[in-house]
């Protein structure tokens, strides 16, 4: 059984899409050849698509776009390109800046959910991640679920339960997506104030929402990254180095599409005395950490809890004494200790009235003070399920490290899934999901997360700051978000306040939302963007 289901096109296709895409039969492949902003838009649009990007590419855009002065690329064999200077400079000289000023656009389809948090981990790429909140997983392809099937795993005896217990989850899965839709239906009719499409739409992600926590981590995703040559030798050294088979497997893929374009950025990677150095380096510290925890530990694992944990572990008592120094520090020609100096005695009003005036009359969270903000942090240790984890990770300006994924800590069921009365049902994937990590861990432990739902609470620290925490804590309260990253972002924000006692910083994070989730928390989202559609009706495609 083949790991990765090639798509099939037409002649025709195929001719127009070897113009502009680095190969046509495999899950990895790099964007050329195309105008940036639509390589942008492409990305854009993926993430809330079952589509191919290649098949995407030819439904959604090729008819807006003049391709015929590119008959004669053939981007599939390789691009031809002038690289002599970067070649004397980059790799004799070593001069890593070079590698930052060329860029990829890479389409990394059929990764696992597993995997898909290692391609995301770099800071200095962009990333654009399926969602599973307008993507319904009951599609197949190929004729197959949309799940990782690890090659050791199936040739093993555990194969055949490992597909037949992903099949049945999928099956559950599928099965309570009408149910769920049905009951939000008839939670909340629909009204004259949207239209059928924008209410669709909320009642869509709202049951997706619910059962997305059944959907086990080996589920396929698509994933679209643009970073520079630098970028990616960091990202693919460090997957040569990780212990999941899948990670080392498509770190080759991806390296082959990186050389269509970029190669000169990239002969590193597999030279012995470079890349191959560096990332044996970076697996014997991952395997000596792993050993050293065990023997401080003995083994001893967390256990089943009742809540998600948000637990702010670190912060500075006078950030906000530092926060306006830096605030004030360039509006002086003082050095920074003495503005300091008269910060402390400034009154708790003054203070405020400091920050209020270097944050100004914001009118909505894109509007966000200056860099004054990063000079305070803040560290949490969370405690959440999967989930809310894959869409906090994505949030690149901070710093995040997490524990593997496994049922040892419980799962949270959603109050829909309970007051839908279909919690039987959710349950019964949730025991099979951890019967089988308990069959495959012992034998192949890095790939029995794969069979861990998203449902499932993992343990992950994140550290940032309080300017990120402007952006973060905003964006992921506001009421369209989903209600498990919303819970762990309220409660960040009640601490920063509260136990951190930086009540003005908090206060400027005047966009974070503490209301309950609404019934349809995605409806005014979509009833805004139906209104777009209508005001602009030749750009809604």
């Amino acid at each position: 059984m083949t790991v990765y289901i090639a798509e099939e096109f037409t002649a025709e296709e195929s001719d127009v899409l070897r113009r502009y895409f680095t190969n046509l039969d495999q899950p990895v492949f790099a964007l050329v050849n195309l105008p940036e902003v639509v390589k942008g838009a492409l990305f854009a649009r993926y993430s809330r698509t079952a589509l191919s990007l290649r098949r995407l590419f030819l439904t959604e855009f090729v008819g807006e776009l003049d391709i015929e002065g590119d008959r004669s690329i053939d981007a599939t064999i390789g691009l031809r390109r002038a690289e002599d200077l970067y070649d004397k400079v980059f790799f004799e000289y070593g001069d890593d800046s070079v590698a930052q000023l060329g860029g990829v656009h890479l389409a990394c389809e059929q990764a696992s959910n597993v995997l898909t948090k290692v391609l995301e981990w770099g800071r200095l790429m962009s990333y654009l991640e399926q969602s599973t909140r307008y993507i319904a997983y009951d599609q197949r392809l190929g004729g197959r679920f949309r799940y990782y099937r690890d090659p050791a795993v199936l040739s093993s005896p555990l194969g055949t339960r490992y597909i037949a217990d992903m099949d049945r989850m999928f099956d559950s899965y599928s099965a309570l997506i009408p149910q769920l839709q049905e009951f939000f239906r008839e939670a909340q009719p629909k009204t004259s104030a949207e239209s059928d499409f924008a209410y669709r739409t909320a009642i869509k992600a709202r049951a997706l929402d619910a059962v997305r926590g059944m959907l086990p981590a080996a589920s396929l995703s698509n994933v679209g990254i643009y970073g520079t040559g630098q970028a990616y030798e960091a990202l693919l050294l460090r997957m040569r180095a990780h212990p999941l088979p899948e990670a080392r497997a498509y770190a080759d893929m991806m390296l082959t599409e990186l050389r269509k374009v970029v190669p000169s950025f990239l002969k590193r990677v597999d030279l012995p005395d470079r890349g191959v150095r560096t990332s044996a380096y970076l697996s014997d510290m991952q395997d000596s950490m792993a050993a050293l925890s065990d023997e401080l530990f003995d083994g001893r694992q967390g256990g089943v809890v009742d809540d998600d944990i948000v637990d702010l572990v670190d912060f500075d008592p006078d950030g906000e004494i530092k926060a306006i120094t830096a605030m004030i520090y360039p509006h002086t020609s003082l050095s920074e200790r003495t503005v300091e100096e008269r910060v402390r005695a400034m009154s708790v009003d003054e203070r405020v009235a400091a920050i209020r005036a270097y944050t100004g009359n914001r009118s909505n969270r894109r509007e966000r003070p200056g860099r004054a903000f990063e000079r305070t942090a803040y560290r949490f240790d969370v405690l959440s399920d999967y989930g809310a984890f894959r869409d906090l990770q994505r949030h690149r300006m901070l710093t995040i490290d997490w524990q593997t994924l496994s049922p040892r800590h419980g799962y949270v069921r959603p109050p829909a899934v309970d007051a839908a009365g279909v919690s039987r049902e959710f349950d019964a994937v949730m025991s099979r999901s951890a019967g089988l990590y308990e069959a495959l861990v012992e034998d192949y432990p890095d790939q029995a997360p794969y069979a861990v739902s998203l449902a499932y609470r993992v343990r992950y620290s994140m550290q940032f700051n309080a300017r990120e925490a402007m952006h973060m804590l905003e964006l992921r309260t506001s009421p369209q978000g989903h209600e498990a990253y919303r819970r762990v972002c309220q409660r960040m924000h009640t601490a920063i306040a509260e136990q951190a006692g930086h009540r003005a910083l908090a206060e400027a994070m005047s966009f974070v939302d503490h209301s309950l989730e609404p019934t349809l928390g995605r409806l005014d989202a979509e009833r805004r963007a139906d209104a777009r559609r209508q005001e602009h009706p030749e750009g809604s495609g």
